[in-house]
């Protein structure tokens, strides 16, 4: 797909979450900065995601929000990259992409506001307790190299990227299964390249 992709972020946010998954792929994009509570919220932005938050990008004429969604599209609008299993071995890939994208991040959401799920009350929430997502987190990397098997994929951009913001800010508790993971997936030559850029962006906002 040769369309041209529109990234709009801001460097402190979970657009670097997008960044990555974009250095993943390597095809050329343009990157739009907002600024929180003034360009994000305009009417412009806002016909591309009504939250009025970011990361979007538009692809062509087709636009995606949400971290996880950008991650999957982009893996499967360029499958030459290799980031998706093939559709018969995506149990696990879907598996944990859709647990990071509920279970822990509204975990370590609640945990950071200083909401603690009532004892007795945990059905009534979808992930249980703090306690069992990390144990759920910690089971499946126990075994294996990457979130979905022995290959990295897509779901380890989304997926590691929380447990990477998590471990530096201390909101996802300091395992060894954690800490190993994160270290291997953060050598990638698209992970660095995505940290310089938001960082350089980071700075330059900073500087205005």
């Amino acid at each position: 797909m040769a369309d041209e992709i529109l990234f709009y972020t801001n460097p402190m946010s979970r657009g670097r979450i997008a960044r990555w998954m974009l250095e993943e792929i390597g095809a050329p994009y343009r990157t739009e900065i907002l600024q929180f509570g003034t360009t994000m919220k305009d009417d412009s932005y806002k016909a591309v995601n009504p939250m009025g938050k970011v990361p979007a990008i538009i692809h062509g004429k087709k636009t995606v929000t949400e971290c996880a969604a950008i991650c999957a599209y982009l893996a499967d609008a360029f499958p030459e990259k290799g980031l998706a299993p093939s559709p018969a071995d995506r149990a696990d890939y879907y598996r944990w992409m859709f647990f990071a994208a509920g279970p822990l991040e509204a975990a370590v959401s609640n945990r950071a506001l200083g909401f603690e799920v009532p004892p007795g009350r945990e059905r009534m929430i979808g992930y249980g307790s703090f306690a069992d997502v990390m144990d759920a987190l910690e089971f499946a990397l126990r075994s294996n190299s990457y979130i979905a098997g022995e290959k990295f994929s897509a779901a380890d951009v989304y997926v590691g990227s929380q447990i990477g913001w998590g471990l530096q800010f201390g909101s996802i508790e300091k395992r060894p299964a954690f800490e190993q993971y994160f270290g291997r997936i953060a050598l990638r030559d698209a992970y660095q390249r995505a940290v310089e850029k938001d960082d350089i962006a980071a700075s330059s906002l900073q500087a205005t």
